[in-house]
């Protein structure tokens, strides 16, 4: 399985010559740019949506795609059918789902977003692992949360290092509590390059503490998960 890291929270995944898109928000290019994009949409099969916020999806970004590789489901929460609207047609999921698309096996962790402030609704949040029968690789990403998913051996942990409702104190912990073999860090536009590299080093530690290893991607990087 085939991991490239986009900017912000968006990634990309490849299994078998099929793709999984997960939240392709505001702050990544247009994947469907005829000059910048992502090569291959048509192979898309699936979308995920762990919640609402513009940084996780814009209209623009989901009908690209689907001009590419139209009919695929858009897997997320209900918070995120009702934020859409009728324009695109969401599968919602919930912590606990398992479903199919292609080669990829997705379940789904979690039921709310972190909290912001006390003075800003709590929205809907899934986390999501990502496994297959054709590898032994597992990706989990949380969305914006420290969603913990219990019980399951992850392989590859995607890790939000900037954003206005976490603390690098509450990242460090949630890295210890996963275990994963490996790290890398996601949600970090908004942070400068020092304040990547600062979170980056407090993710390396976390993750070596269980024996794992942190690998460092930056927007457009790949790595054979």
């Amino acid at each position: 399985m085939k991991l490239t890291k986009l900017e912000h929270a968006a990634l990309v995944l490849e299994l078998d010559g099929s793709k999984l898109i997960v939240d392709p928000g505001v702050f990544t290019r247009p994947l469907a740019d005829s000059v910048d994009g992502v090569d291959g949409l048509e192979k898309t099969v699936a979308i995920v949506l762990t919640h609402e916020h513009g940084d996780h999806w814009t209209p623009d970004q989901l009908s690209g795609i689907l001009a590419k590789a139209p009919g695929i489901p858009i897997f997320a929460p209900s918070g995120v059918a009702q934020a859409v609207g009728p324009d695109f047609d969401v599968t919602i999921v919930n912590g606990g789902d398992e479903v199919t698309a292609g080669p990829f096996t997705l379940t789904f962790f979690g039921e709310k977003h972190a909290v912001i402030h006390s003075s800003i609704p709590v929205i809907d949040n899934v986390g999501v692992l990502v496994s297959s029968p054709l590898t032994a690789s597992t990706l989990y990403y949380p969305g914006d949360s420290f969603t913990v998913p219990v019980g399951v051996d992850v392989d590859v942990l995607a890790v939000p290092v900037g954003a206005p409702w976490l603390k690098i104190a509450e990242v460090i912990d949630f890295v210890l509590e996963v275990k994963p073999r490996r790290s890398f860090a996601t949600h970090e536009m908004v942070l400068s390059d020092a304040g990547k590299g600062m979170g980056g080093d407090r993710i390396t530690w976390a993750t070596e503490q269980n024996g794992g290893s942190f690998i460092t991607l930056t927007p457009g990087d790949s790595v054979d998960l």
